[in-house]
This record gives C-alpha cells, structure tokens and sequence, in this order.
C-alpha cells in the first residue's frame, strides 16, 4: 500500500519538477560599493557596464591589424553589438586601443553585460559563439575568456555515488537485499526531492546547481538514514523477533534518531537563512529540501519494503549477486569512458542476468544461496576490543585524537576567502586558452579589469585626468584608461592590475584604491568589477560566518542537551564537532590556498577559499557531524539506561553502531569525492572540504575522541541538574521509554 502511495507521489513530482522548474539567480550583493558601480550606469542607461566581463581574443601569425582578420573580426562585433544587454568594446575602436598587444600578435575585444544567472549566461555565451563559428581566416584562431565561458560541467557523482554505495554495502552486510534496500530507498527520496526543489524554484530565487548541491547530499544522508534502520530491523531478527516486530522496534529506535538527525541536519542548513542573500537562501532551502524527503522515505518507504524483504533481508541467491555484479560493472564502464548509453544498458543487462536463474537448466546453482557471514560475539568484534582498547587509555585517546585535529585545522589560521578564476580549467577548455593568451600578450590582470566609475557633476578634465594618473601609479597597475564620458557627470575608467583575478595582490589593490588613492583624488570614484565584486563578496560573507556559527552552535547544544538529559554530552559534542570541521577548512586551505598536493587533484593553481564554501560546508558538516553523534550516542544511551554501566555502554554503544558509521562515511565520502574529479574548482574545493569533513568526523571523532572523552568523564556524561531536568521537554530517541 505505501509502495503504491510513493510511486505515484515520485512520478508526479519529477514530471512537475521538470516541467515547470525555474532556477536562477543574480548574485547581487545588495549595499555595496561594486553594486554602486552598476547601479550608477544603470541609471545612465548601461546597465551592461561595470557588471560581469568576457572576452573575445584573437591571435593570427599574419597580426591583429591584417586586413582580412580585421575585417572578420570587426563583422563579429558588429553582430555583437545587435544583441540586447551586451557592450563590446572593440580593439579596433579608440576606447580599446590598449586591447591590442605591443608584444604578440593578440588581441582581445571586452564584452560587458548586465549580472545573469548561469542559464541565462550560457545561453549568452552559446549565442556568441555561433556568431563566431563561420569565420574562416588562414591562422586566426580566437577564444573565449571569462566566467560565461568557463563550460560549466557537473561530474557524475550521483551515479558514483550509488556505485560506491552498491559496493560498500556488499562489502559490509554481505547481502543483495541489505544492499538494495537503503539504496532503493535513497533513490525514490532522491527523485522526489529534485522534483518538489525544481516547483520550489518557481517561487524564489534558486542558483542552477541547486539540484546538484541537493542529491549530493540527499545521496548521503538518505543511504544513511535507510541504513541505520535496516541494520536495527535486521539485529532484531537475529534477536528472535518475527518480521513485523523486527519492523516496528526498528522504526521505533533507529526511526526516531533518523527523524531527530534529520531536523537537526535541516536546522543547520535554515541557518543560511542569517548571511541574508537570496542566493544562499534557496540553496538551504533546496539542500533541505533533499534531507527531508530522504527522512521522510526512511520512516515510511522502508518500513513498507522490510514487509516485502522479511527474514529475506540476510539471504542472497547467485543469480542476485551476479545481476548486482554486472549492473557495477557495466555502469562503472560507462561513468569512466563516459558512454551514457552503457549507463542505460546496465540495469536490463543486470536484470537479464538475474533472470537466468529462473532457466530451469541454471536453477539449481544460480538459485543457491550463498553462505551466511556469520559475526563473531559482541566481545570479540574489532570494534568492541578497539573501544575497550581506547577506553584504558582515554587521556592518551584524547591527546592523540584532540593533536590530529588541531594540526589539520591549523592552516585555517591564513586562510583567505575569494573567488578563483579561468586560469585554473583544462587547457583544451576555449576560456583558459584566451586566458592564457591574454596573460601572454598583456599580462593575466588584463582578464578582468576593474571597473571605476563616477557620479559627479563637478569633475572636471584636471580631476578626471588626476585620477588616471594617480591609479596608474600604482605599482600593481597595468595600465589605467583614460576617463570615458557615460553620460553627463558619469565617467568611467578600466584598470588593468599587473595580477590575475585570484591573486591576494589584486584583493589588496581594491582596498588601496578605494581607501587611499581614491578618497584623496576630491572626487566621489567607486571602485567595480568582478574583482571588487569578489571582495564585496568575500568581506560580507566572512563578516556573516561567525553569526552562523555561533548560531548552529547554540541550537544543536540545546537540541542535544534536551535528548540525551546531560550538560556534557552536548557540549563536548559541539565543540568537538567544531573541530572536525575546522580540520576540512585547515585541509582545502593547504591545497587550494597554499597549492600543496593541487597537482594530484587537478587544481590549476593556488588562489583564495571560495568565498561561500566555508558558509556551506559549515552548514551542511556540522548537520551530518551531529548526526553521527546522535546515532552512536542515542546507542549509548540506550545501553546506559538498560544497564547503568557507562564503561559497558561505551564498548557495546560503538560496537553496534561503528560498523555501520564506517559503511555510511565511505558512501558519503565517495561521493563527496566524486565532485572533486570534475574541472570546476569550486566543486573540487567543495568536494573535497565534505570528504575530509566525514571522513575525519567518522575515525577520529568518532572512534577515538567519543569513547576517550566518555570514559573520561564516566557517569557524569549524563548528569543534568535537577530543576533543568524538570522544565526540559522530553524527547525520546532511544524508543521504548
């Protein structure tokens, strides 16, 4: 019956969700000197200036300036031109005489246009490109620069993920129906929460990769969710109970931890809403969006196909096992030689296999089952001695654990938020071979200029040229243009820094300009661009983290304070968390700030932190961290109640659960990771940053800190004051009580 409800349910809301989907996003930053810029030339009719930039470069053996690639290319700005939005400034005109290379024979027209979301963007950017595809000149060869053009690609981590998670789970239960049964689950939350996101995005403001940031996370938190239960109903077979016991008991423990995880995931995510910018508002939305309905699947979905499993859920036939197997590995043929079509393939080749073991001639082997993997008692599993191990050296445990943290956190300390540039794609990518060329014939400042405008009637040729020269004196000033008349008392200037985009030396000539050299020319000049742009964003953003922080924090303190009934517990738990997270930021710091070991990872070059990543990661680690936390501790708990033993708790408590926690971490971690294979620094930067967040919160945290820290503090984890205890509300987690 409920299988009847969801199928209907998920097939309506993916058809919904794509037809009417409306992502889109324009990344303004409201009450800023770059947003000034925009407006101000908004306001005298341009509004495509002092907003986003590209270019179109140009290189020929026979020069520039030849008469047939003249003629070509000035064809080419002339159709540019006719487009709504768009100003190019054309090497060939007097305002782009300094586009033209005094040292190769390159040269670059500048493309300004209004700030667009991605699909808009690359509309744009195609448009340009067809206009430019019939030019045929012997030698000239032209490029396309600048972010419109950077060939936006996602990776295929969905896909890798529920490979990894297939394997994994396998690997670890030893079962066809253990293994399908989180992840089908995952898959059915999965679609349905991308369907409700794409309605959701018709009524805000959503960024076009919103899907994506979603079922990366959903796939986790969803193969989690499910996972915990299955493993509890199957514990519960074992124990003796019948299926429908099993089921019951399972939803009524492990359920209320996957309900409690998941809000406690949901309210981290809400914190965005405090950085105040649209933006970020529809991806806490849209990333809640997927843990809800991946909550929601487990608690209900699930239980529905435990019915349908029953004492099946521990058996494997050979026919199963090898309709999984070629299902893997088909599907992983066509993710690395990137043929979709064997994607296709791969699940009616795994089913046609499975088949076979109905063929009267294969029964009798292929419907064999496989042997059982029997577990050894509860006080000689690994991870029973390992906690026990920890436990009789708990202060060395903590020392150790607290010492890996604090090292792996401690580039943190210079870490510098921004925005990286063309300059780190594949070089084959059309947007890093002019960025390479403009970094060749002029300098890699000249990618993106900055942008000076300003709004003064009583400017005047002395004033206008004073601030020319005072800007290119400079020392990190390429070239200064001379002012431009926009408009009455609107003039406008191009600057050309001697560094590239991502370079800190670039960050500090916007602050030079607008705190120093500016405010002395006696004229009111604001500094735009996509450089200012990238400081106006990196300082609101960086001003706004601590309020999330300090936010999440108290929440998630006061939601674990009223579980577990204790003081310690909770704070131990964040600050401990807290940790974890400051290790995922000391980690992507040292690689793509500091560029150690980027080679190995394919990052082009060493540059700033995305400006939002710390924002996200924060959100969404220190939600899954908490969840790790409630699943191992609402186990001990349990065993703390029923025996009064806390160092027995401790053992049993991460005996029970660590199994399960390293299955749950490699799957996230696999698909964290997936996203650091593609090209995109900023899905590399963020990729990485969750992957080293799990995976460091599941082995150091939770298996070293957790049990060193509660034998350490013995009975006291799970002291609370009396009169607290009294006016808290009781909520139940462990079940049964």
């Amino acid at each position: 019956m409920i299988f009847a409800i969801w199928l209907p349910i998920m097939i309506a809301f993916s058809a919904a969700g794509g037809s009417v989907s409306n992502f889109h996003t324009t990344f303004s930053l409201p009450d800023s000197e770059s947003k000034d810029v925009v407006d101000i030339l908004s306001r005298s009719g341009n509004e495509n200036r002092g907003g986003d930039t590209a270019q179109i470069v140009f290189t020929a053996p026979q020069g520039t300036d030849d008469a047939e690639v003249k003629g070509a290319m000035e064809e080419l700005f002339s159709a540019l031109a006719t487009i709504d939005g768009l100003h190019v400034t054309s090497p060939y005109s007097p305002e782009g005489a300094a586009q033209n290379s005094t040292s190769e024979p390159i040269a670059f027209a500048t493309i300004e246009f209004e700030p667009k979301g991605q699909a808009e963007m690359l509309a744009l950017a195609d448009d340009i490109k067809d206009l430019a595809k019939d030019i045929d000149v012997d030698g000239l060869r032209i490029a396309f620069g600048g972010q419109m053009f950077g060939e936006f690609e996602f990776p295929p981590s969905e896909i890798l993920g529920l490979l990894a998670a297939v394997i994994i789970l396998l690997v670890a239960f030893g079962s066809v129906l253990a293994m399908g049964l989180p992840t089908g689950t995952a898959i059915f939350g999965l679609v349905s929460g991308i369907g409700i996101i794409g309605i959701a995005s018709t009524t805000m403001e959503m960024p076009e990769f919103s899907t994506q940031m979603s079922a990366m996370i959903g796939l986790g938190v969803g193969i989690d969710y499910a996972l915990f239960i299955v493993t509890r109903y199957r514990e519960n077979l074992h124990a003796g109970l019948d299926p429908e016991e099993a089921t019951v008991r399972a939803v009524d423990t492990s359920g209320r931890a996957v309900v409690f995880a998941g809000i406690t995931v949901m309210i981290s995510l809400l914190g965005l809403f405090v950085v105040g910018l649209p933006f970020v508002r529809g991806l806490a939305v849209a990333a809640a969006i997927g843990v809800l309905t991946m909550m929601i699947a487990s608690i209900t979905l699930l239980p529905a196909l435990l019915g349908f499993a029953r004492h099946r859920v521990d058996n494997t036939t050979r026919a199963a096992a090898a309709g999984i197997a070629t299902w893997v590995l088909i599907s992983l043929a066509g993710v690395v030689i990137t043929k979709p079509v064997l994607l296709l393939a791969a699940i009616p080749a795994g089913i046609v296999v499975w088949l076979i073991g109905f063929i009267p001639a294969a029964k009798a082997k292929m419907r064999t089952l496989l042997p059982h993997r029997r577990l050894p008692p509860r006080e000689k599993q690994f991870w029973y001695r390992w906690s026990q191990f920890i436990q009789r050296r708990p202060w060395v445990g903590f020392i150790a654990g607290t010492a890996v943290l604090l090292t792996l956190a401690l580039p943190v300390l210079d870490i510098r938020l921004g925005f990286g540039d063309t300059g780190n794609l594949p070089k084959d990518y059309t947007a890093r071979e002019a960025y390479d060329l403009i970094s060749d014939g002029f300098g890699p400042g000249f990618n993106a200029p900055l942008v000076l405008v300003t709004d003064d009637t009583s400017a005047t040729e002395q004033s206008l040229a004073a601030v020319q020269a005072a800007v290119a004196a400079d020392p990190n000033v390429a070239l200064a243009s001379p002012a431009v008349p926009v408009t009455d008392g609107v003039y406008l200037w191009q600057v050309y820094p001697k560094t590239s985009s991502q370079d800190a030396a670039t960050s500090d000539l916007v602050v030079r300009l607008r705190d120093e050299l500016l405010p002395a020319s006696g004229l009111d000049v604001k500094v735009g661009g996509f450089n200012a742009g990238s400081v106006d964003f990196a300082d609101y953003l960086g001003s706004r983290l601590p309020y999330l922080i300090g936010g999440v924090l108290v929440v998630s303190f006061l939601l674990l304070m009223i579980v577990f009934r204790s003081i310690l517990v909770p704070l131990k738990a964040v600050i401990v968390n807290l940790l974890s997270v400051g290790a995922a930021y000391g980690v992507i710091v040292a690689i793509f700030q500091w560029g150690w070991g980027k080679d190995l990872i394919g990052v082009g070059k060493a540059g700033p932190v995305e400006a939002w990543a710390p924002m996200m990661l924060f959100a969404i680690v220190f939600g899954l961290s908490m969840d790790y936390e409630v699943f191992l501790l609402s186990r001990m708990k349990e065993e703390f109640n029923r025996t009064g033993d806390n160092a027995s708790a401790v053992a049993n408590g991460l005996a029970v659960t660590a199994r399960v926690i390293t299955a749950a971490a490699l799957i996230m971690v696999c698909v964290f990771s997936a996203f650091a294979l593609g090209v995109d620094r900023q899905l590399k930067l963020f990729g990485l940053g969750m992957a080293v967040a799990v995976l460091v919160d599941a082995t150091v945290v939770r298996m070293v800190l957790v049990p060193a820290t509660m034998e350490l503090l013995g009975a006291r984890n799970w002291w609370i004051p009396k009169w607290l205890d009294r006016i808290l509300p009781r909520v139940d987690v462990e079940g049964g009580h």
